[in-house]
């Protein structure tokens, strides 16, 4: 069965989309089925991904509004090796019509019910705050992937979030929980950096993944090329770094799985 993680922080600038699009193709090569949702209406996930935001036939506005069905939306051809619902300025009038809608929490998850198996893995990129996209999103999603920088202001909207997090898991979805919470655009040589680090681990524990993503030009550049960084730089810091995390959070589903066999 397939999982759905959202990628959300009401910070913007931490890496959401960078993670997003760069785990994603760290999961297609690993030989996983991968659907990537842009719900940012700035549309950086589809750019990133080798897709003219501008030339697409549809986008998360037609699976949203329109209920087209995900098949007729989908773009198959990606440079990360993963399948695509393509974002543009477009999104942004489908949460202005999502207001107006009965049930407006859960289009995307009714969405989205008959297609779960087809993949293994089903990425959402969230916009920078909490609007009817997010909550869309944590709504259709299994869990929540926070990327945070290690810095004073994002420990402050990581309680934020978690507080949302635990609200929408007691009113639209029971299920939701965090993922994982990722350090993003780490420099050790930073005090700061290191100190905030240690406090996710000490107040967040095995929920902060072992993996941490550096300070990479190399994942600078490669939304300019529109690819993931592994195509870019495959012997990148960075592309390594999502390579690995792509391998962490696998081995904790296999753990998981594991575990559930053992108590069986």
């Amino acid at each position: 069965m397939g999982k759905i993680i959202a990628i959300a922080n009401q910070k913007g600038g931490v890496g959401k989309t960078t993670t997003c699009v760069n785990l994603a193709a760290s999961m297609a090569a690993t030989k996983r089925k991968v659907l990537v949702i842009d719900l940012d209406p700035q549309g950086n996930a589809t750019m990133g991904s080798g897709v003219d935001k501008y030339d697409v036939a549809h986008t998360a506005y037609d699976l949203l509004i329109e209920e087209l069905p995900l098949d007729k939306v989908v773009e198959t051809e990606t440079s990360g090796g993963y399948e695509l619902v393509a974002a543009n300025s477009d999104v942004t009038a489908a949460e202005v019509k999502l207001m107006t809608f009965f049930s407006r929490e859960t289009r995307l998850r009714s969405a989205l019910i008959d297609y779960k198996d087809k993949y293994d893995y089903i990425f959402i990129d969230c916009p920078p705050s909490l609007n009817m996209l997010t909550v869309n999103a944590m709504t259709a999603s299994d869990s929540v992937l926070v990327p945070m920088q290690c810095e004073y202001y994002a420990l402050e909207g990581l309680t934020a979030l978690i507080d949302t997090i635990s609200k929408l898991a007691s009113v639209v979805n029971s299920d939701l929980k965090i993922e994982g919470i990722l350090r993003t655009m780490y420099d050790p040589r930073n005090r700061l950096s290191t100190d905030v680090s240690d406090q996710l681990k000490k107040h967040f524990g095995e929920k902060v993944y072992r993996t941490i993503i550096p300070r990479n030009i190399r994942l600078a550049e490669a939304p300019s090329f529109s690819t993931p960084v592994m195509y870019y730089d495959k012997s990148s810091t960075g592309a390594k770094a999502y390579l690995a995390l792509a391998g962490e959070i696998l081995r904790r589903e296999e753990q998981l799985e594991q575990n559930s066999l053992e108590t069986v």
